[in-house]
């Protein structure tokens, strides 16, 4: 039976860690255990986060000195899956934008995949409550990405994924470009390096339930810089190459 890490990236989320946590165990994936990496959220997050590893021993906590960025807290939870012996790694936002209900599905693709993506963009996948300016948005977005990358999936920017541990061990997380959202676009370029068997699995995308979303200014010009550095080491290893 394959061991599954799910990993919350923390920072501000009082509101939703408990709930996110009782949801997950709730569907009582067999070998599934759960890491919270806290940023040091100065709303007690992380005080909550070691009161539930208390209560329930499949909850792993790592806390951090400050706010790293999502990527960096991810990136952080896969070398702990790594080092822990874990088949399977799962990103998942912490504030109900992913619902775990979908959980099981990734990691059911994954007996034929090296990564599986919670997709909006494929058949079956929706998001809601967005309005006309977000889409287009998220769509420029997706499709700025795909053309500068080559990438062939859907949905570039979902951070809702599932990933083989055997896999993930062969990129050097040490060269990871993105420290912030933009990580989610650099893994799957990452992963299409390597000819790795991708999929995606539909999901619907929510509004976050409570708190604030930390989604900035800053980090959507991080994606734009983080894909044209990427595009740019790319071109430079064909003309190397030729």
């Amino acid at each position: 039976m394959a061991k599954t890490l799910v990993v919350l990236a923390t920072y501000n989320e009082a509101e939703n860690l408990r709930p996110i946590v009782e949801a997950i165990l709730s569907l009582k994936a067999p070998d599934l255990d759960i890491l919270i990496v806290d940023d040091n959220s100065p709303d007690g997050t992380g005080q909550i986060a070691d009161a539930l590893a208390r209560e329930r021993p499949e909850v792993k906590v790592v806390h951090r000195r400050g706010k790293l960025g999502l990527g960096s807290a991810q990136c952080g939870g896969m070398e702990f899956a790594m080092l822990q012996g874990y088949d399977y790694v799962v990103t998942i936002d912490a504030d109900f934008s992913h619902n775990p209900k979908y959980l099981n599905e990734l990691i059911a693709r994954m007996d034929d995949c090296d990564l599986v993506i919670g997709s909006r963009y494929v058949p079956g996948g929706a998001t809601e409550n967005w309005g006309v300016l977000r889409r287009l948005m998220s769509w420029g977005a997706n499709a700025f990405v795909r053309l500068l990358l080559g990438l062939k999936v859907r949905d570039c920017s979902s951070g809702f994924k599932c990933y083989r541990i055997g896999t993930l061990c062969r990129i050097d997380l040490s060269q990871i470009v993105a420290k912030g959202y933009a990580f989610q676009e650099e893994m799957v370029y990452r992963f299409q390096l390597l000819d790795a068997r991708i999929g995606e699995v539909p999901i619907v995308f929510q509004n976050r339930r409570l708190g604030k979303t930390k989604m900035s200014l800053r980090e959507i010009a991080g994606l734009f810089t983080t894909v044209l550095r990427l595009r740019w080491r790319t071109r430079g290893r064909r003309q190397r190459g030729a």
